[in-house]
Formats: C-alpha cells, sequence, structure tokens
C-alpha cells in the first residue's frame, strides 16, 4: 500500500453502531461503522451481503439513508450511500428534541460519592 490517498472523498475513522435491512428482507442488523464519508461507508458485522446488494442504513443524527454494497471482503464492507450526506453530524452527540424543555436533564444522584462526614462526628483510633 502506498502513502498516496487515491480517494476523491475524505473520510474518518470513527466507532459507530447503525442498523441495516437488507432490500427484500424485514430482518434488521446492528453493525459497526469503521469508516463514514458524504458518499459511503465501511462497515462491518455478521451481515451476510454480497456485492450489488440494496441496504436501508440507519445512522445517528442522520436518519435512514439508501445505498448499494460496493465490496465484501471477510466480515467487512463498503457501501456507497444512494445520496451524500453530511457525515460530521454522526460524530455528535444524540440530537434531543426541539422542545428546549424537554431537553433539561435532571441530575443523576446513582453515581455520586456521599458527602464527606463532619469531623466532629469522627473518634480517634
Amino acid at each position: 500500500m502506498t502513502g498516496v490517498e487515491t480517494r476523491s472523498v475524505a473520510r474518518d475513522s470513527l466507532f459507530l453502531l447503525a442498523d441495516i435491512r437488507v432490500e427484500q428482507s424485514a430482518d434488521t442488523y446492528r453493525v459497526r461503522v469503521r469508516n463514514l464519508s458524504d458518499g459511503g461507508m465501511m462497515g462491518e458485522g455478521q451481515l451476510r451481503v454480497q456485492r450489488g446488494h440494496r441496504l436501508s442504513i440507519e445512522l445517528r443524527n442522520i436518519g435512514m439513508i439508501g445505498g448499494t454494497v460496493a465490496w465484501v471482503q471477510d466480515n467487512r464492507f463498503g457501501v456507497a450511500f444512494d445520496e451524500e450526506i453530511e457525515s460530521h453530524k454522526a460524530r455528535r452527540p444524540l440530537q434531543g428534541p426541539e422542545d428546549p424543555a424537554a431537553a433539561v436533564v435532571k441530575p443523576s444522584w446513582a453515581h455520586r460519592a456521599p458527602p464527606p462526614p463532619e469531623p466532629s462526628t469522627l473518634r480517634k483510633i
């Protein structure tokens, strides 16, 4: 492999999960997205696909996108999207509801350490 980049679209390595449905099947598979660009992605998982299969992919913060399997090697596969996406949106935290009042998050005390004891209640050993 040479050090020359031959791709026309920049891509980023990341770890993200996506739900994929192969056309003509009702089953949905959860796969790892290893690389993502505006024009396609590399997925990894126990999904058995062949070059040319049509897919519906649910990506975080992007939604449902259609694509075609471009290549397959072992448990990895490449997908060319039907339309370009804004891949940077998938790296953002999950988008919450549009209503600001619904977006208020109450603090969780489940993982907070108890306050330290008052020094006057401690006894010397």
